[in-house]
């Protein structure tokens, strides 16, 4: 059947036929899974063929020697990784039916991926962006506005950027409550550019029930969605001539990436994220080092 899953039976080994309709009847994996997981096998069970040997007598050996083979084919660390976890699945399924007594994939460690830097704007695209949404003043630009300046000056996802409510927002003293992930709460200040820019927005916005306590509205006077905002932010991010992709999250990340660069205590950036562990705040000090490094070899006479 096109797209659709095939037979086990097709497998060339026993043991992987079971294991696959194993993963297929007692775990309901996808076909798409299975497949993945066939491939990466048949390929490891080829190699151990060319070994006189099959999966009941392989050894760490046998797969260390199969890995670092695939590593200098120039197999990229994710693609390893799943191969590994491909590898142990199996094996664990081949000791759950005692058809072997010692793992031989036990002690596989996964390669650690390359980290990768999020993407953020500079302090120069954030302005241009923000400023290329506030030249007009009818109730969408105003309102387009509003919302990028707050969740740049707040560093917030964009769920709890359209999920703000009327009372989540004090304008006088300067700071949102803002509603997280697991429904943790945690106040972040704005500054007066946001504080403006709100304002001015909540100066037209239009009259709704009592039901409808949502800060921004879509245009049917509902709480603007997610999807909608990101829509905006794209197109807003087109016409200000900013040629690398723009998300709400990027504007997360600049958010954070700005006040490390400028010397922010990192635990303090943490409480405004909202993350629950230091560990995930600190790619941004990477991001930092990144760009002073940048920064030296322009501007230093002899980099």
């Amino acid at each position: 059947m096109p797209g659709g899953w095939e037979a086990p039976a097709a497998a060339p080994d026993p043991q992987l036929a079971s294991f696959l309709r194993h993963l297929r009847v007692e775990r309901g994996l996808s076909p798409r899974t299975l497949v993945s997981y066939r491939s990466d096998l048949q390929a490891y069970l080829q190699k151990l063929a060319q070994a006189s040997k099959g999966p009941l007598e392989a050894t760490r050996d046998d797969i260390t020697e199969y890995l670092w083979h695939k590593k200098s084919l120039g197999v990229q660390a994710s693609s390893l990784a799943r191969y590994i976890a491909s590898l142990r699945a199996f094996y664990r399924f081949l000791v759950s039916e005692e058809l072997i007594v010692k793992d031989p994939a036990a002690l596989l460690q996964t390669p650690r991926k390359p980290e990768r830097l999020p993407r953020y704007l500079s302090i120069e695209e954030v302005s241009r962006l923000i400023t290329s949404t506030a030249r007009t003043r009818d109730l969408k630009s105003l309102r387009l506005w509003a919302m990028l300046e707050l969740l740049y000056a707040a560093g917030l996802r964009v769920s709890e950027l359209t999920r703000l409510t009327l009372e989540r927002i004090d304008l006088k003293v300067g700071y949102v409550r803002v509603l997280g992930k697991g429904g943790k709460e945690r106040i972040v200040p704005i500054g007066e550019r946001a504080r403006l820019a709100v304002q001015a927005y909540l100066n037209r916005r239009p009259q709704t029930g009592a039901s409808v306590k949502a800060l921004f509205l879509s245009n049917r006077k509902n709480a603007m969605s997610a999807v909608q905002f990101w829509r905006l932010v794209r197109s807003a991010a087109v016409s200000a001539g900013i040629r690398q992709p723009v998300s709400p999250h990027v504007l997360r990340h600049s958010f954070a990436s700005h006040l490390v660069q400028n010397g922010a205590d990192l635990r303090a950036v943490q409480e405004m994220l909202g993350h629950a562990s230091i560990s995930t705040t600190q790619i941004y000090t990477h991001i930092s080092q990144s760009h002073l490094q940048r920064a030296h070899k322009k501007y230093h006479p002899r980099a």
